[in-house]
């Protein structure tokens, strides 16, 4: 998608420079395990208990925002982040799939994509230098492809064979069904990434995780609707006090502290 972007003229292509390649290819290794843990932990536990883990996004994008860009939080944001942990720790000692290589995936992936977040925020504002956010995350997408494949051949790659996709045939795999529902998953994935950029360019790293976490809420239903996912009582509190702390958490970003006055 992005060389055909590249090639038809439809957006330009960058210039990039050492220095710049310097400070992407870390960019691109986090973007790649963040999404490798996310996946992950789809595998291991429910939908929707990964996505309760990651509403804890604004936890570490406080954390990040403070070591990488020196931007201290609130008293009433500190506050907020606390019905979150609170939330994300009910749901999971109540969740029926939990595992732990599920959790600490998920947990994990927040803290690599949120590193990210923060590290490419820091990347666009800079004066000189800098890539607009398309290309930004072209290029950090073009070498996490470079990343992933060899891995995929290592891993997978090797067993697809034409005679292991007509054994897979023979016992009920549509081929035909699973190459187009990966294409279009690809499709939807790059193209909310995308955007997902394009947005953070536009706000702060903060703002941006919460926007993502009014996004789980409607994964989270979706998802236990979809795949009829079992849910206690106070695994349904846990979720609702957590998504409940990134309301606070939003409101709490709204609030200026109020100029000091001189005596």
């Amino acid at each position: 998608m992005i060389l055909i972007m590249w090639a038809s003229n439809i957006y330009h292509r960058p210039k990039l420079t050492r220095s710049q390649l310097a400070v992407i290819i870390p960019l691109a290794i986090v973007h790649t395990l963040g999404n490798l843990l996310t996946n992950v932990s789809i595998g291991r536990v429910n939908v929707s208990f990964t996505h309760t883990i990651k509403a804890m996004e604004p936890f570490f994008t406080v954390l990040f925002s403070v070591l990488f860009l020196g931007e201290w939080p609130t008293f009433w944001i500190v506050f907020s982040l606390i019905p979150v942990v609170g939330g994300v720790a009910l749901a999971s000692f109540t969740e029926s799939s939990f595992n732990w290589i599920g959790f600490c995936s998920a947990m994990a992936s927040n803290v690599t994509n949120q590193s990210r977040n923060v590290l490419s925020k820091k990347f666009m504002v800079k004066n000189e230098e800098t890539l607009d956010n398309i290309n930004l995350f072209s290029i950090i997408t073009i070498i996490s492809f470079m990343l992933l494949v060899p891995a995929a051949i290592l891993l997978e790659g090797v067993k697809f064979s034409p005679s292991y996709l007509q054994s897979a045939a023979n016992q009920g795999l549509n081929i035909r069904e699973l190459c187009i529902r990966s294409l279009l998953a690809g499709f939807c994935l790059h193209s909310y990434q995308q955007v997902s950029y394009m947005i953070l360019q536009m706000v702060s790293p903060v703002t941006h995780s919460v926007g993502n976490c009014v996004k789980r809420v409607v994964v989270i239903i979706a998802s236990v609707i979809f795949f009829q996912t079992p849910v206690s009582p106070i695994n349904s509190l846990g979720t609702t006090l957590a998504l409940t702390g990134v309301f606070l958490y939003s409101k709490a970003k709204q609030l200026k502290p109020k100029p000091k006055v001189a005596s």
